[in-house]
This record gives structure tokens, C-alpha cells and sequence, in this order.
């Protein structure tokens, strides 16, 4: 009784297969990368209907082979002679699958079903570089000491952001990843291609420095160019293997080192250098317009200017010494100075006089001479020494 039993239920259940059915996949959002429809018997009735969404893309698979696919949204009917059918009279087509299904106890030997891939961009997958990579920063240019050539700055970075994925081989990824799971889902796959990730974005960072010359501080701007660059370099070969493509990285966070950050700065500081040597020397130029209103002289003019020349850690170096030393000389020495302050009589007035000439009758100053006996200076026309008494003229 048990085998009339089998018999008739695997007669039902091929009979049950004529009916026509309709297979689709709700939205897959961004976590569901694959999953498997198939009907409760694992047969696809002849005329169903296969419905794509929009962003999927579909297989048919008839016991382990695929015999169609197709990756544009849209109504689809399964039509195939592989199965015949018992409506359009092909009884010996139905005799032989029946007889199937009693050898393996009522399942069909067949096993169809529809396997439809998530083919839009998969976003917001975090990354971060777990060890500060190297950069080579363009906008901190150096010279090569041994040959004299202008090279980048190399410093240490860390990285934080996003990137984002899709699945452009649908047939590969089924083959090296999802397998005919039931479904297959984001996580399985982000955990197992992160080295990949990190190889193919460390690519893109050495692209964006060494040849595109992108200041590191502007990396998180440059969402744009990273897409170019993956869109024009193979930069995630090992990803493609498995189907899957990286389309673009969005760099949201950059920081250096602690010993790059210090490079950066003292480079910052030194090339400053110029800058400060012009602020140094309009403040000598003060401090000297400052000086000649001033009674109590130059010093105090240039206690300031010092100071601000120690506060810079005295890198103006020459471009401070010049105008500090010209400077105070110009002030405190007067040997220069063509201005007599000796008073004098004048001979023709005998007014008394302060300078070279007499304000009243021009007379110039009368010349002086020297007594011969004891030194004593005195007038040119004088006739005896004040002093000593010795005659002169």
C-alpha cells in the first residue's frame, strides 16, 4: 500500500506543476546582495511570470545549469521544452518526470529557480586605515639634497571614511561567493574582502599624491576625483576577481602623525621666514621714525623690535642684523654731525654765536690755531697765548 501511496503522490504533485505561477524579489535595500525564489517543489511551471525590479538583475537556473539571465526591469515568462508540458500534449514528456520523481520519493529530480542579484551601488560601507599609510604631499615641497630636485614631503596619515561597491559580474560573484545560499547578505562579504579594500584605496591615495598633487589637507574634498580615478585605473583587480567592483571612496577624515604634523609645522614656520623678515624690517623702520621723537634715543625704540626678534626664535638671522646695526650707530654717533655746537665770539659784532656763520652779520667763524708752546687753541689772529704769554704772530 505504501508504494500505490508514493505513486499517487508523485502523479499529484506533477500534476500540480501545469499551473502557472509568478516569482519576484521585493526591494533588496542595501544589505541583501542575492537571493534564491524558487516555488515550494522547486519547479518553475512552464508560462510563469518572472518579475525584475528595478537595480536587479536575474538567473534561471534548471538543475545546476543556468538557461537564462537577464539584468533589465520587467515581465518575463519562463518558456521552456525542457519540461513538457501536459497541456500542450506531451504525455511522454510527463510519464518520464513522474517516473523521476517516484525514484527519488516524490522530489523532482529537477531543480529550478530564479536567483536575482542586487546590481545598484552598494553605499556606506565604512573603512579606515588601521596604520598610518604614507603620503606624498606635493603642497610641501622640498629639495633633494643629494640632487637638487624638488620632491614631496612624505608624511603618515590616517584615514576614515566610506566607499562604495557593486556587483558587475553577477555569474562570478554566484561562483566565488554567494554560492546557491538561500540568500546572501552585506556582512558576509565586507569582513572577507577588507585587505582587498585597504590595497586598493592605499593605490588611490598614492594616485592622488603623486599625480594629481592633492594637498593632503584637501583629501576629504576630492570624492569626485577618487571616483574618476577608480573609473580610469584598475585599482581593485583583486575585488574584480570576485565579481565586484569598488566604484568610489569618500575620505571623511585625514590626520597626520604626531612626527608629520611637527614636519608640516616646522616647514609651515620656516617658509614663513620671508614673510616675517618683511614684518622685522617695517618694524626697524618704525622704531628708527620712532627714535628721532623720542629724547631718551634709539634704545627704548628697539627694546620691542628685540623682543619680536627673540619671540621668533631669531630666525631672521641676517635679515635682522643689518638694520639693528645700521641702525644704532646712525643714532648715538656724532662725529658726522656738520652742525658746530662750540660757541663763539663773533669778530665783527661780538655777538655770540652757535654754528659756522653769525646770524647777524654772516661773518664766518674764525679759524683756530694752535699756540705752539703749550697746545692751547685759540684764534687764528690771536697775537699771545692766553696761557703762556707766548707770541703768536
Amino acid at each position: 500500500m505504501g508504494l500505490i501511496k508514493a505513486t499517487v503522490g508523485a502523479v499529484g504533485s506533477t500534476l500540480h506543476d501545469q499551473w502557472k505561477e509568478a516569482l519576484r524579489c521585493d526591494e533588496m535595500g542595501n544589505d541583501i546582495l542575492m537571493k534564491k525564489v524558487t516555488t515550494k517543489n522547486g519547479v518553475i511551471s512552464n508560462g510563469s511570470a518572472i518579475i525584475v525590479g528595478p537595480g536587479q538583475c536575474a538567473i534561471i537556473f534548471d538543475n545546476g545549469r543556468v538557461i537564462d539571465a537577464t539584468a533589465e526591469e520587467g515581465y518575463y515568462k519562463f518558456d521552456t521544452s525542457s519540461t513538457p508540458s501536459l497541456f500542450e500534449g506531451e504525455f511522454k514528456g510527463m510519464f518520464k518526470e513522474m517516473w523521476q520523481r517516484f525514484t527519488f520519493n516524490g522530489a523532482s529530480a529537477k531543480q529550478q529557480a530564479v536567483f536575482f542579484f542586487n546590481i545598484k551601488e552598494i553605499i556606506n560601507n565604512k573603512f579606515g586605515t588601521p596604520a598610518p599609510v604614507m603620503y606624498d604631499d606635493w603642497s610641501h615641497a622640498i629639495p633633494n639634497q643629494m640632487t637638487g630636485e624638488t620632491i614631496p614631503l612624505s608624511v603618515f596619515i590616517k584615514c576614515f571614511g566610506t566607499y562604495t561597491f557593486k556587483i558587475t559580474n553577477p555569474a562570478t560573484f554566484m561562483n566565488e561567493i554567494a554560492g546557491i545560499s538561500d540568500e546572501y547578505r552585506k556582512d558576509e562579504l565586507l569582513e572577507q574582502m577588507r585587505s582587498e579594500v585597504m590595497d586598493s584605496f592605499e593605490k588611490v591615495l598614492n594616485q592622488l599624491g603623486c599625480v594629481n598633487k592633492i594637498p593632503v589637507r584637501s583629501l576629504p574634498s576630492q570624492k569626485d576625483k577618487v571616483k574618476e580615478i577608480m573609473a580610469e585605473g584598475n585599482y581593485d583587480e583583486a575585488i574584480q576577481k570576485r565579481g565586484i567592483s569598488i566604484t568610489g571612496f569618500n575620505i571623511e577624515s585625514v590626520s597626520l602623525d604626531e612626527e608629520s604634523q611637527e614636519k608640516i609645522n616646522n616647514y609651515e614656520l620656516s617658509s614663513n621666514a620671508y614673510i616675517q623678515q618683511g614684518t622685522m624690517v617695517g618694524a626697524y623702520a618704525q622704531s628708527m621714525k620712532d627714535a628721532a621723537n623720542n629724547p631718551n634715543g634709539a634704545t627704548n625704540g628697539f627694546v620691542g623690535v628685540g623682543m619680536a626678534n627673540m619671540a621668533s626664535g631669531g630666525m631672521m638671522g641676517g635679515a635682522t642684523t643689518s638694520p639693528w646695526q645700521n641702525a644704532i650707530p646712525a643714532q648715538n654717533n656724532s662725529t658726522n654731525n656738520t652742525t658746530s655746537t662750540e660757541t663763539w665770539e663773533c669778530p665783527n659784532c661780538k655777538k655770540q654765536v652757535n654754528g659756522n656763520f653769525c646770524p647777524d652779520c654772516g661773518a664766518k667763524k674764525p679759524e683756530k690755531a694752535f699756540c705752539p708752546n703749550c697746545g692751547k687753541k685759540v684764534d687764528k689772529d690771536t697775537k699771545f697765548c692766553p696761557d703762556c704769554g707766548t707770541k703768536l704772530n
